[in-house]
């Protein structure tokens, strides 16, 4: 493969598909950028497999399975590649997608080219986020039928936030200890641990903030044990005074994601303020995801997908330029993200 087609994929076309994510890819040390960069490519190809709801849930997984086999090491002649041409790309919206499916077999090439350790790791993560994908096809309907589906048990929901998210915060840190040695000195099962939480804070967040536009495909991540408890039901939920019945529901779910938000501040914490690199990339979405949860519990309309609670571009870029004056003290650093949690919890408190 050639070094241009390595850097457009690690480059513009990641830049494309990856948005906000591609701030932080940019500011990683170099050795991690590409493991990463890769693993992010080939997870958002098999998410826009998975998303593509033009076709069956069943083809879909069929081809969510054929890839991830071809991530793993199995050969087709590149017939992956033209299925996923034929009969996913064509139905994308966004032109970078539709790329990024059609590029599918380069992106396989660059995997081959990392160093052994790298493409283990990149395999890893990959396998673990599509499994969470293939829960999703299996678990819900489909789109179009009408119907919704609620999960069961917390400990369900918790499961799915590992394996969509909180498997990445444990990559995230298997690349800081491989390629970057020295600079955790906190003990490697404790970080591993808190980095998977780290994962299911930002999930957690996604999960309620995206609650009604789920809902309207079907798929209600609200354990259904929880829903009883509050007299609720996934279909009453898109009734026109759901968000008020249902807002005490949402309250317990973000104190839980409060509880994995302070994990991922200790998590930060025990990065060196000389690594700033790897501060900043930890602590841009602690701060965005806690934002978010704090405009979420102060929307009373949180469940309208048109009233979606999203940190605006403006307070992003405010949000980058505070970040780097204040990751250079540990203590104003805490303060700013337990001040986050705190005005968090006392909306909650007040209502």
């Amino acid at each position: 493969m050639s070094s241009s087609t390595r850097a457009f994929l690690l480059g513009p076309l990641l830049k494309g598909v990856s948005r906000s994510f591609y701030l932080t890819l940019r500011i990683l040390p170099a050795g991690m950028r590409d493991p990463i960069g890769l693993a992010y490519l080939l997870a958002r190809a098999a998410d826009t497999i998975a998303d593509t709801a033009l076709i069956p849930p069943e083809q879909r997984l069929a081809l969510l399975l054929a890839l991830r086999e071809q991530v793993n090491g199995a050969t087709d002649d590149g017939a992956l590649a033209r299925r996923l041409a034929d009969e996913v790309a064509g139905q994308q919206t966004q032109s970078d997608e539709k790329v990024l499916l059609e590029s599918i077999a380069p992106a396989l090439g660059v995997l081959q080219q990392l160093d052994a350790a790298d493409r283990a790791a990149v395999r890893e993560i990959v396998t673990t986020l599509t499994t969470g994908m293939e829960f999703d096809l299996r678990t819900f309907p489909d789109e179009r039928s009408g119907e919704i589906v609620a999960l069961r048990e917390w400990d369900e929901l918790d499961r799915y936030t590992y394996l969509v998210a909180g498997c990445v915060g444990e990559f995230w840190t298997k690349m800081t200890y491989a390629h970057l040695p020295g600079t955790l000195k906190t003990d490697s099962a404790i970080m591993l641990e808190r980095g998977v939480r780290f994962g299911k804070a930002l999930q957690m967040t996604n999960v309620l903030r995206d609650c009604g536009k789920d809902l309207r495909i079907g798929r209600c991540y609200l354990p259904s044990v929880m829903l009883d408890r509050y007299q609720l039901t996934p279909q009453s939920l898109l009734a026109p005074q759901a968000s008020t019945r249902a807002q005490p529901l949402m309250h317990e779910l973000v104190r839980k994601s409060l509880d994995h938000f302070r994990a991922a501040l200790d998590y930060t914490l025990a990065i060196p303020r000389f690594s700033m690199r790897l501060r900043l990339a930890c602590v841009w979405p602690i701060v965005i995801g806690l934002e978010t949860l704090l405009l979420l519990v102060d929307n009373a309309h949180w469940l309208e997908p048109a009233k979606v609670s999203k940190v605006q571009r403006k307070q992003v870029y405010g949000i980058l330029a505070r970040s780097l004056p204040v990751s250079l003290s540990n203590a104003m650093l805490r303060e700013w993200i337990e001040g986050l949690i705190r005005a968090i919890e006392a909306r909650i408190e007040s209502r």
